[in-house]
């Protein structure tokens, strides 16, 4: 397990943003919630559906969902620029299931034929419902060494994976030998849902990617 670090009580306010377009938003509000809890972190966690909410976070989840839809809605309200900005700078940024989708730079030919917007900030090739559509979504337990050695029970739900990455890009965790968890700097893309469960090691470790934290 990841270790508490109580000194985290005394430090700032820190604004958590969720993007809130469409998706698993209440349940990672939910799982956010605990994790600050657990970690001892003052803070707001904050609903995203605008771009004047965007520009003062320190850090974003881009949920998951349904990614056409969602991917359509960052365009549509100009926050695509407003999340590609937060990057550069260094803001840490977590893609689950869609988000992860969102993330990448390249996707597969199901992507390429439906136009769908990326917002191509991580070195990696996507395939889109990689595990089967809805009816093949399953549950396993995972080794994802930043973790520790306890395995993190993962859902998965129409589930992408990760097909190619670059040299800047760390893997995580696999599934089946397929990549079903990245990191590359600031960024981090699951494949799977955390938020759909009660173990918060990964929105801890999340949390803890936050600079002067």
């Amino acid at each position: 397990m990841l270790r508490r670090n109580n000194s985290l009580r005394n430090f700032r306010m820190i604004r958590i943003g969720i993007l809130s377009l469409q998706g698993d938003v209440s349940e990672h509000v939910s799982m956010m919630t605990d994790a600050m809890r657990n970690m001892e972190i003052r803070g707001n966690i904050i609903e995203v559906k605008d771009r004047k909410w965007i520009k003062n976070l320190d850090a974003l989840v881009i949920p998951g969902g349904e990614s056409t839809t969602i991917s359509k809605l960052i365009s549509m309200y100009g926050l695509d620029g407003e999340i590609k900005n937060l990057a550069k700078k260094g803001i840490p940024i977590l893609g689950t299931c869609a988000g992860l989708i969102l993330l990448a730079n390249e996707g597969d030919k199901d992507i390429e034929r439906t136009k769908q917007p990326l917002l191509r900030l991580m070195d990696m090739k996507v395939k889109r419902n990689a595990f089967g559509r809805q009816r093949e979504s399953f549950e396993t337990d995972l080794e994802i060494p930043i973790l520790g050695n306890e395995k993190y029970h993962a859902v998965f739900i129409r589930a992408p994976a990760i097909e190619k990455i670059g040299k800047g890009v760390r893997v995580l965790a696999k599934y089946d030998n397929r990549i079903v968890a990245a990191q590359q700097d600031n960024l981090l893309a699951l494949a799977f849902h955390p938020e759909l469960g009660n173990d918060t090691r990964l929105h801890e470790y999340f949390l803890r990617l936050i600079k002067n934290l």
